[in-house]
């Protein structure tokens, strides 16, 4: 464990925060090859869910076992592995102890029409399976943004009173939001501080383009410099309370290996804590996975 000056300085932005909730905080920044350092690469792996276990698994067969994402995110020397409840289930005694864990409590599917996920874990649920955190996603813009609001606010404060930390999705769609404008700077910067204004620990967001979606937004961003994915990143983190609380990127699509490691160079400039990355790692074979999330830890550290 690394529990270094910038581990406390990030845990000392949680005021309200008990010692519980801050230990499994720290067990997530102090875990693995990044520990310490205050950046994060974080493996999700909940895309069963919303795109189906071919669409997600058929290009690397071996990824269909639970087992064979715990093993990666160890041996890549992760921060931590994030899993609905089944597959946390299927390793959680095998694996105890060797990462921390997220367990997601909300599921959707690619087959329903609303922009919606349901409740599909719980608190006792991460309690039992020894998990650091849950993680929840929102869809704002949505109609069902509202509920979604008041679910995460019971679940975090039931998660807080006993010393689990909380991560929410903050995804962007519906409403009057063009599909263009999910990626927005001012919407993607609008639905990172709603994330932080539930009460998130860490929040997980998109890349932002440098586009603005809402007209009432234009005015306020035509001075600005937005030209580089740095500076958006920087923007993203400044709307997450002027960076007091923790902000990681999704790597989205599968995408090139350039594209991956230039992404996370602009998150480390920008100031972002990292990257949460799941498509883009276990859709490839194991060897060519482990070295790329090698390198994307060594840009993070400074060294590439």
């Amino acid at each position: 464990m690394s529990f270094t000056p910038t581990v406390k300085a990030i845990l000392d932005n949680y005021e309200s925060d008990n010692p519980g909730t801050k230990a499994n905080l720290a067990r997530i920044l102090t875990h693995g090859h990044l520990g310490g350092t205050g950046k994060l690469v974080i493996l999700p792996v909940d895309q069963g869910f919303e795109h189906g276990p071919a669409r997600s698994f058929a290009m690397n067969p071996a990824a269909y076992d639970p087992h064979y994402h715990y093993q990666l995110a160890i041996d890549a020397g992760l921060s931590a592995y994030a899993a609905p409840l089944g597959p946390l289930e299927a390793g959680a005694d095998t694996f105890a102890g060797q990462i921390p864990t997220i367990l997601k409590v909300n599921s959707s599917n690619s087959w329903a029409t609303s922009i919606d996920q349901a409740v599909t874990g719980t608190v006792d649920d991460a309690l039992r399976l020894g998990c650091a955190a849950i993680g929840f996603t929102i869809y704002p813009g949505s109609d069902g943004i509202f509920e979604q609001m008041e679910e995460i606010r019971e679940m975090s404060a039931e998660a807080k009173a006993v010393g689990i930390a909380t991560v929410i999705w903050s995804y962007p769609r519906g409403g009057d939001i063009s599909k263009k404008g999910e990626l927005s700077l001012d919407v993607g910067a609008y639905a990172a501080h709603m994330a932080a204004l539930l009460g998130a620990h860490i929040i997980k967001v998109k890349l932002p383009t440098a586009d603005i979606e809402q007209k009432e937004s234009v005015a306020v961003y035509k001075d600005g410099d937005w030209s580089t994915q740095a500076k958006r990143v920087a923007h993203v983190r400044q709307a997450c309370f002027a960076g007091r609380r923790i902000v990681v990127f999704s790597g989205g699509a599968t995408k090139g290996n350039d594209a991956l490691y230039q992404d996370a160079r602009d998150i480390r400039d920008g100031g972002g804590n990292g990257s949460i990355i799941g498509r883009n790692t276990f859709q490839r074979p194991r060897a060519e996975a482990l070295a790329m999330l090698a390198k994307i830890v060594r840009i993070y550290k400074g060294e590439e």
